[in-house]
């Protein structure tokens, strides 16, 4: 099941890595047209009619994104299969659909089937079909319709059956979702605080996708991300942007601190490898906030550490809810999103997350430092195993080598059964766990190796991941 799930986490990145190129063409629009959001200039309304074709549609990217990626082979029938799905329900569940059936005014619920929830599981019905039915032989009769061409045909059978399931089922889905999501709401800056903590503790299994979409997206009409940079009906300024706003203290400037921390404590011998390491790490948190590859350099060596991590970044979420600040992002809360955000419609103060990132650089300094030093915890340079010296860099983008090392780590190519890589991670699936072994995988240059059971191994190699998995995919 985790598998799966993980699985499913890896197949998000691929619609959501949509998203920074919207955030790009809104920057760019509000930054030309401030106050008539497109209507005084022709080229600023491009850019915010063209990033809406994204955000708005978010939804079908899901349903098509999540098709390909949990499919076998990433072929394109199983997006064709997810979009047919994504269509056929929205259209049987439409509140117009529904008040046809019933003669009456259809429930709010149906109003919002067209969300994020609905386009990952049309989507998870899409390459389920492919997945089971692209090697189906018929009849000679109906022959044509053999193999890959009866998928969507499948495909709109089962789309069928889980309408009826969903006509039954979604209004309580949806009460559920939005009573979550009004009870944090309603907390107002500790709810935010509440949810960034857990958003930090589900980063490890990559579940924090599902609880992002309530918050960010329109899954339960809170829709933070989407009102933020569109400024539409439901925005509020000096609300909306709460749920995100608190993010950029901590990686652009509390993840960086914790790294320095980290590489001060590091053993003298160690230093200079944990440094680089932790230095381009830090980079990337601070420039395009991906802090996978400087959380998994510590969160499973001290778990206790990343549990304080998940609740500075809670206290600060909090914080930054309370003061009249609001930034967004539409890929992460890195220094690109937070400069194209100051033009945004709900932006507020987007300048006063300087002192207050000062302020979350120090608390996590201090407490990274004291704590590693006071309870002697492992980090990067102060594992008690001598790390295998690094053969390659990363920085010297030699992919093809780092590839062949880590296939001898693993065991050579019979062990691995499977590889796939999800936006800084490795995934791979093993014969005979006793083969791996991390020192060498290690001694490619990556951040880390988990192997969360006997069957998988993980390797943390950061944003370069796709480049690895390509030369990987070839050796196999």
């Amino acid at each position: 099941m985790m598998k799966y799930l993980q699985k499913l986490g890896k197949s998000l990145m691929l619609p959501v890595a949509c998203l920074p190129v919207a955030g790009i063409l809104y920057g760019i629009g509000y930054w030309i047209d401030p106050i008539g959001w497109g209507s005084e200039s022709i080229i600023a309304a491009f850019c915010i009619k063209a990033a809406s074709a994204l955000i708005d549609n978010m939804a079908i990217l899901f349903a098509i994104g999540v098709a390909v990626g949990m499919s076998d082979d990433g072929e394109g029938t199983a997006a064709l299969a997810g979009l047919v799905s994504w269509l056929m329900l929205t259209t049987l569940l439409s509140s117009g659909a529904v008040a046809m059936y019933t003669g009456a005014d259809a429930p709010a619920a149906f109003g919002k089937i067209q969300n994020q929830f609905i386009g990952i599981l049309c989507g998870i019905i899409g390459a389920t079909c492919y997945n089971k039915f692209k090697n189906t032989k018929l009849p000679d009769a109906l022959a044509f319709f053999s193999g890959k061409r009866c998928v969507a045909i499948v495909t709109a059978v089962v789309t069928i059956v889980v309408a009826v399931i969903l006509y039954f089922v979604w209004p309580a889905i949806f009460g559920a979702l939005v009573g979550f999501g009004t009870a944090i709401l309603s907390t107002g800056a500790i709810g935010a605080g509440i949810y960034a903590f857990l958003n930090r503790l589900l980063i490890p299994i990559g579940l924090h996708h599902a609880l992002n979409s309530v918050f960010w997206f329109d899954v339960a009409g809170i829709n933070d991300l989407g009102l933020f940079w569109s400024g539409a009906e439901g925005a509020v300024l000096g609300q909306t942007g709460q749920y995100m706003v608190g993010f950029f203290p901590t990686m652009m400037f509390g993840l960086p601190a914790a790294a320095l921390a980290m590489y001060h404590t590091a053993k003298p011998g160690k230093k200079q490898a944990a440094g680089g390491l932790l230095g381009a790490a830090a980079l990337c948190s601070f420039f395009t906030g991906v802090t996978e590859p400087l959380e998994f350099a510590f969160m499973f060596l001290s778990p206790v550490l990343y549990a304080v991590h998940a609740l500075i970044t809670g206290v600060f979420a909090a914080i930054c809810a309370m003061l009249p600040v609001r930034a967004g992002f539409n890929f992460s809360a890195g220094l690109v999103d937070w400069i194209l955000s100051f033009k945004a419609p709900m932006a507020m103060n987007p300048l006063l997350l300087l002192p207050l990132g000062a302020a979350c650089a120090a608390v996590y300094y201090f407490v990274f430092r004291t704590m590693i030093v006071k309870m002697d915890l492992k980090t990067p340079g102060r594992e008690d195993d001598d790390e295998a010296e690094m053969k390659i860099e990363l920085a010297n983008d030699d992919y093809t080598a780092m590839a062949s090392i880590i296939m001898e780590g693993l065991g050579g190519k019979e062990n691995v059964t499977s590889a796939e890589n999800c936006i800084t991670r490795l995934r791979l699936e093993i014969k005979d766990y006793t083969q791996v072994d991390e020192k060498e995988i290690k001694s490619a240059g990556v951040s880390g190796v988990i192997r969360p059971s006997k069957t998988a191994v993980q390797v943390i190699i950061g944003p370069k991941v796709q480049f690895v998995a390509d030369e990987f995919k070839k050796l196999m």
